[in-house]
């Protein structure tokens, strides 16, 4: 048995932290650049919206991709691509001018990031038992320190972000976020991991549809990750108007891209303070009882921001959200993982992360022309009831008790 070596799972972390810090800055200024030209919430919405709708398709061709060309290949892959997408923005600028920077125009190249990086970010978690086993880790603290990273980038990149767009402006802030999908690829280009290569053909998917329907159909027929699914999807397409729509308005109107970028911030430092906890709180506390007071407290906070307080009380509650939030990840991929078997694993996470955003292009077909109706009060108190009520039902859902192994199980 060779010695353990924690090379390949820092590697991993590593890729991780750069596309996601790169994704940071572009999510501050996508509805930046969008919200500069007219202050639109619709128009933000349809660019947000853009960058959703295609990934429950995406992410689901992406697992089949994973299983059929391996998981190294499709990172490196899908990082290329994500990288040239984003480094159009200052490209077109730079030969046809500023003003081909236009709503459509964002709206594509939004749409080809959540074609490209549902791939990269599916291909780099499919590695993670691989890589903790390599290192000796346990996969709880594995997935701890992966969904930790990702707080980290959210941390940092949108507060790179929003110092840079007040200083080299929105344009030509994309040159950083194409630069950090390359430190990625030189990451993953050096990993040497078992299981990251192509698999054997026997194992290959049998090809895109009869693949994504094999995954569809696993996650299905097992019951707790059909209803982890079905509440991530409902809470994912509620919440993400809130960053990618509310959040802009609220901020570009006031003409804060800091305090935009703090808010964001905010957010993934109680993430990351969450998300690092739960290998400790897994221990004390139980899987779903973790995960249940995410909702409430979501659909808590939201009602309260949609009162409009300071600042202060507003970061406040983004950093209560990021806290609650931030072990339901590890949670999600802790079961996703442990739940699939290693010749469906890509699949399954592909169609775990795809119906997490199915619903996204609804909620922001609900909140930018409600927004620009009725203002932002009454926008976030309409996402806020529905979160409370998810919340509440998920208390009865009995399938959730299978998030943590009786003591029976445990002990044996």
């Amino acid at each position: 048995m060779s010695a353990p070596s924690r090379r390949p799972v820092y590697l991993i972390l590593f890729a991780a932290l750069a596309t996601a810090a790169g994704n940071g800055i572009s999510l501050i200024a996508f509805p930046w650049l969008v919200l500069q030209r007219n202050g639109s919430a619709i128009d933000a919405s349809i660019v947000a919206g853009a960058a959703s709708l295609p990934l429950l398709f995406s992410t689901l061709i992406a697992g089949t991709a994973v299983d059929y060309f391996g998981r190294q290949r499709i990172s490196i892959l899908s990082d290329a691509l994500s990288g040239s997408r984003v480094a159009a923005v200052p490209l077109l600028a730079i030969g046809l001018g500023h003003q081909s920077i236009t709503v459509g125009v964002l709206a594509v190249l939004a749409a080809l990031g959540a074609v490209f990086d549902p791939a990269g970010i599916t291909a780099r978690e499919s590695m993670l038992p691989e890589a903790a086993a390599q290192a000796g880790w346990t996969l709880d603290r594995t997935n701890g320190l992966y969904e930790a990273t990702f707080h980290v980038a959210y941390i940092v990149g949108p507060g790179v972000g929003g110092v840079l767009i007040g200083t080299v402006g929105g344009i030509n802030t994309m040159w950083v976020t194409a630069g950090a999908f390359g430190l990625s690829i030189a990451a993953i280009s050096v990993l040497r991991l078992a299981g990251a290569g192509p698999p054997p053909v026997s194992e290959r998917a049998e090809g895109p549809w009869s693949g994504m329907v094999r995954g569809l159909r696993f996650v299905w027929n097992v019951k707790v990750l059909r209803t982890l699914a079905l509440i991530n999807l409902a809470m994912t397409g509620l919440y993400l108007p809130i960053e990618s729509v509310l959040f802009p308005k609220y901020f570009t109107e006031r003409n804060e891209p800091s305090h935009l970028g703090w808010a964001l911030m905010a957010l993934s430092i109680g993430g990351l303070a969450g998300t690092l906890a739960y290998p400790v709180l897994v221990r004390r506390l139980s899987r779903r009882a973790t995960l249940l007071a995410a909702p409430l407290t979501l659909g808590g906070c939201t009602a309260l921001i949609s009162l409009l307080p300071p600042l202060a009380v507003i970061l406040s509650l983004c950093g209560l959200i990021g806290l609650v939030y931030g072990p339901v990840a590890p949670i999600y991929d802790y079961v996703t993982l442990t739940k699939s078997p290693p010749q469906l694993r890509g699949r399954v996470v592909g169609v775990m992360t795809s119906l997490a955003y199915a619903a996204g292009p609804l909620g922001f077909m609900l909140a930018g022309p409600l927004t620009d109706a009725t203002g932002l009060r009454t926008t976030f108190l309409v996402l806020a009831i529905p979160m409370i009520t998810i919340g509440v039902v998920s208390l009865r859902l009995s399938s959730l008790r299978e998030l943590d192994p009786s003591p029976a199980t445990s002990s044996g």
